[in-house]
């Protein structure tokens, strides 16, 4: 059995709760055979009804149930159990989100595999005769057993079909050779633990804004305890290093780190920093590994082996064995918002869980989100300030393009500015980056006959073309047919107008204007995973790409030193919608987009197309006044008791009926609570109205930051019985209000 944690905590010898990886009510009580010693956290296997599964135990048990009714433990799993800490996390993320503990339970055991024990592999090494035996006259070796000779005699012991991978051979040749004695088979771990990154190595020269953050992350990380700082610095001003100093420092106090990252598609660059500062990668997690790789790591990282993890959202709940700093870069990013399932903002959570932990947590971002920003200013969050790129960088220029006076031609969507811009940037032998924030060729296909718009036949938005892919697609539900070839509506053949450009059209104009640029685009449905994203920034850092053409993916932590033109085709894109966060989210992405342009040593331009130049996002990106734009931000927060001076929570009833949606919203607006601070707004349609056939009516609730949100909520819902098919979904803290 694995060696249990100093602060497991002894659990009765006779009976013992056990929380199980499902949406139940809480923790089963079961009985402890003779002679079985558990412990809290440790993973065990139970029968529930007919099934056997395995659960955690959580603690004493909890119920007064005669023991003749208590189901025994099966066995103890031999993997290290769950540090007291994870389980007070999970059980504060299933209290706040309003979620069973068992779902969050499940997130923590996403990889059942991973519980039982590895299994050993066979591999295969050279004998002192197969090491004699290239040289001896008596020998009559094949050119494969040669070879597999060879490839033996390099290294240590390898799998049958890695050997014969590497001599080309078939895995008979292997298997008559160990007969011969010319090899030995032996047993192989199943899955070798990462290399340690060296903390000794040392980082490149840092700036003296740069060493002072960094010996400030550092001394915090190595005299241990709960802090939250706020690593706030521009585009390219090595915001990386700095945190990769408090990596050290983690990795030299011999504890675990975890980066967290948005999108995954950030890794890529970062890996190669990491690799070239530590001599090793950091071990990964997110949903696009294969399966062995994500049981190696879950394995790994609960043995103390992964001493850095980078990965997604999700990573936040593996099972660290002593987890030592967490880091969150981009932190502003909503793509750190999970949506399904447990609701939760992973930023909000890796605050709560480096302080239950007990550990430093680092908020990394050029753009900070206006939680972070007002809570650096109240004091609650230490605050770092790098305001100068680094080296000789500087930041780039920022140009409106007011599209009400230079207006593009007819069915083209750059206005006259950019493309002359570009010409220009492309003769000096330089790259560009046109950015639109709309994937696929046109997000509005419509008949010239009769007006007929087609749009998705389960969520209230149009289908989207995707000339490359030869069809329409509802990014919403993933629904995909292809062009019709008459209007469903009028019958009129050849009829259909792609209305307003997506990346795919924006290319298309763009290969027009400049038959000899080589383009690439660069959108989540472009690039099928990360070795796809990585081949691509291969591409443009080798110069093989001209003009980059993208959407949000390449908006972040990219850097290209010969790219000194971004030109951003629809700057009002993300206005409008009547979301409280959308003038923050623009300005947050946009100056992102900005900070790609002009890392190195050449100049960078900016230049935005926007129909609405006096709004206060252009007015701030043009003037670089990020500060103000934040300050008038808050103080429209204040005024209204919005986020982050107030609280939200968005109650969605939702059902396949329109009707039975309606009426089980009525009910609850019956019985909406009157409570001291609480203000309930709705029920009201969703924006998206209907949302993979389900239709959609919502409630706000708004309240006053002292005000018991979760136990109102509470007692509100359990007031209603819902129906058959009906579902209610909490979201505390909603971000997207679709």
């Amino acid at each position: 059995m694995p060696e249990r944690p100093a602060n497991a905590e002894p659990v009765s010898v006779d009976r013992v709760s056990v929380l199980l990886p499902l949406p139940l009510a809480g923790a089963y009580d079961y009985r402890v055979t003779n002679g079985m010693r558990v412990t809290a956290g440790d993973f065990v296997r139970v029968p529930l009804g007919r099934r056997r599964l395995v659960g955690v135990v959580w603690g004493p048990d909890r119920a007064s149930i005669a023991d003749a009714k208590l189901k025994p433990i099966i066995e103890t799993l031999p993997v290290p159990p769950l540090h007291d800490e994870l389980r007070r996390f999970i059980e504060w993320v299933a209290g706040y989100t309003m979620t069973v503990p068992g779902a969050v339970l499940r997130m923590t055991m996403s990889v059942p595999d991973a519980l039982e024990p590895p299994r050993a592999i066979t591999g295969y090494i050279i004998t002192d005769a197969g090491r004699a035996a290239p040289n001896s006259t008596d020998s009559h070796l094949t050119p494969q057993r040669r070879r597999v000779l060879a490839v033996a005699a390099e290294g240590g012991a390898a799998s049958a079909g890695v050997l014969a991978h590497r001599a080309a051979c078939g895995s008979g040749v292997i298997k008559a050779m160990v007969a011969a004695g010319l090899l030995q088979s032996v047993e192989l771990p199943a899955a070798l633990p990462p290399p340690p990154p060296d903390w000794h190595a040392a980082g490149p020269p840092l700036s003296s804004a740069q060493d002072v953050a960094a010996t400030d992350l550092a001394t915090k990380v190595r005299c241990g305890g709960f802090s939250v700082t706020l690593l706030d610095g521009v585009t390219g001003s090595g915001k990386t290093e700095v945190y990769f100093a408090a990596i050290a420092a983690a990795l030299e106090r011999g504890r675990q780190a975890l980066v967290l990252l948005p999108e995954i598609a950030l890794s890529t660059q970062l890996l190669k920093r990491f690799s070239d500062r530590f001599g090793a990668p950091p071990a990964l997690w997110h949903s696009d590994l294969g399966h062995a790789q994500r049981r190696a790591t879950w394995r790994h990282v609960a043995e103390g082996q992964a001493r850095v993890v980078v990965g997604a959202r999700s990573a936040l709940f593996l099972p660290f064995s002593d987890l030592g700093l967490i880091v969150v870069d981009e932190e502003h990013d909503a793509s750190f918002k999970q949506e399904e399932g447990v609701i939760y903002h992973a930023r909000d959570m890796a605050v709560v869980r480096a302080s239950l932990a007990h550990v430093p947590i680092v908020l990394v971002s050029a753009t900070p989100s206006l939680e972070s920003a007002v809570n650096a200013q109240s004091g609650r969050y230490n605050r770092l300030h790098l305001p100068v790129r680094h080296g000789t960088a500087r930041l780039p220029e920022i140009r409106v393009v007011d599209m009400r006076k230079q207006r593009p031609e007819r069915q083209r969507f750059l206005s006259p500015p950019l493309v002359q811009a570009l010409g220009e940037t492309l003769a000096g032998g330089e790259q560009a980056m046109l950015f639109l924030n709309r994937r696929g060729y046109a997000p509005l296909t419509l008949c010239r006959e009769c007006g007929h718009r087609m749009q998705c036949p389960n969520c209230t938005a149009w289908l989207v073309e995707h000339r490359r892919a030869g069809g329409l697609q509802c990014h919403h539900c993933g629904c995909a047919m292809p062009m019709p070839a008459a209007c469903p509506n009028c019958g009129a053949v050849g009829s259909f107008a792609a209305c307003g450009p997506g990346v795919e059209r924006l290319a298309e104009e763009t290969a027009q204007r400049f038959p000899e640029a080589r383009i690439a685009l660069m959108a989540s449905d472009t690039l099928t995973g990360p070795r796809a994203m990585a081949e691509l920034l291969e591409r443009v850092e080798r110069h093989e790409v001209d003009v980059l053409i993208g959407t949000q993916v390449m908006a972040k932590g990219h850097h290209f030193p010969m790219l000194t033109l971004v030109g951003v085709v629809d700057a009002d894109l993300g206005l409008s919608g009547g979301d409280l966060r959308a003038a923050e989210r623009t300005f947050q992405l946009l100056h992102q987009v900005a900070g790609r342009a002009g890392r190195a040593a050449r100049p960078g331009l900016v230049l935005l197309q926007t129909y609405m130049p006096e709004h206060p996002v252009m007015r701030a990106l043009a003037s670089d006044d990020r500060d103000g734009f934040l300050a008038a931000e808050a103080q429209s927060r204040r005024e209204g008791n919005w986020p982050p001076f107030g609280r939200l929570a968005a109650v969605i009833v939702s059902a396949s009926d329109a009707d039975a949606a309606d009426r089980v919203a009525r009910t609850f607006a019956r019985h909406a609570p009157r409570a001291d601070g609480i203000e309930i707004l709705g029920p009201a349609p969703a924006p998206l109205a209907m949302l993979r056939g389900r239709h959609r009516r919502r409630f706000l609730v708004k309240a006053r930051r002292d005000a018991p949100l979760q136990t109102v909520l509470r007692t509100w819902l359990d007031v209603v019985k819902l129906p058959s098919g009906v579902r209610v979904q909490v979201d505390i803290d909603p971000y997207s209000f679709i």
